[in-house]
């Protein structure tokens, strides 16, 4: 059926994508088709400093960092002075209100350039706290990199063979996730994890191929995160320059599919 694909034009390839998901159940979303802060029987908070060592302080409850408006979730990173932090920012997660096994997770949005900007669309491990990570394991839907505009990475985290933390993943280049909304989507089933860029399926972690200690991992539940983190000297994003702040992250949809 790949190869039928390859040959079709892209409109025709565009209805063949659309008619799929069509015929796949909506189990969970949010639309953001109201006013004000994220819906809270849907959404919880990270709050403070959670990990990294970054420099943002997560806040709750706060429209100045997380709200929705013309139909859109907006978070917002931004330079102030706020508990002991010179930076605040937010972090919505589903954790004890929904969690989710296999299906498609797919969300539309346009990320926030500019040096030291970090978002990211993830889950963990619905045991997360009882379950240390890495053992809990982590799907990286989509992260972004502000000083790399051009790149967007998906990546796989669990306790490896050894006991320790053990990764996989890939990205896609030459794209334009700042100058427009694109969806950033993962299939999920028994026997692996594709990774989209809009229809593009740039990495594909096979779990079915790894030992079953690590697949035990990726049968179990994950709840979702959406945040906008900032990067520090010395860190993969690399530090924050004030001048390009408040960094924009703005969320169109979040769906689920059975």
């Amino acid at each position: 059926m790949k190869h039928l694909l390859l040959i079709l034009p892209f409109c025709a390839l565009a209805a063949s994508v659309h008619a799929q998901q069509n015929t796949r159940k909506l189990i969970w979303s949010d639309e953001f088709n109201y006013t004000g802060l994220p819906d809270s029987t849907r959404w919880s908070y990270e709050t403070g400093f959670i990990r990294n060592q970054e420099p943002q302080y997560y806040t709750a409850n706060r429209l100045e960092n997380a709200r929705v408006e013309n139909g859109h979730l907006r978070i917002e990173a931004r330079k102030e002075e706020y508990k002991g932090a010179k930076y605040t920012a937010a972090s919505i997660i589903t954790k004890g209100k929904a969690d989710f096994k296999y299906g498609r997770v797919e969300v539309r949005a346009k990320l926030p350039g500019g040096r030291g900007s970090w978002p990211a669309i993830w889950m963990l491990g619905a045991n997360h706290g009882p379950v240390r990570w890495p053992d809990c394991g982590e799907i990286d839907i989509m992260e972004f990199l502000g000083k790399d505009s051009g790149t967007v990475y998906g990546t796989m985290h669990y306790k490896g063979d050894n006991g320790k933390h053990a990764q996989k993943g890939g990205s896609i280049k030459d794209v334009k996730p700042v100058e427009d909304y694109h969806i950033y989507a993962i299939e999920w089933n028994e026997q692996q994890i594709d990774v989209f860029y809009d229809d593009k399926v740039y990495f594909t972690f096979n779990i079915s191929a790894e030992s079953s200690a690590v697949q035990e991992i990726f049968h179990k539940r994950f709840y979702l995160l959406i945040n906008l983190a900032l990067g520090r000297e010395g860190g993969w994003p690399g530090p924050v320059t004030d001048a390009d702040l408040p960094f924009i992250y703005d969320i169109d949809y979040v769906r689920i599919y059975e």
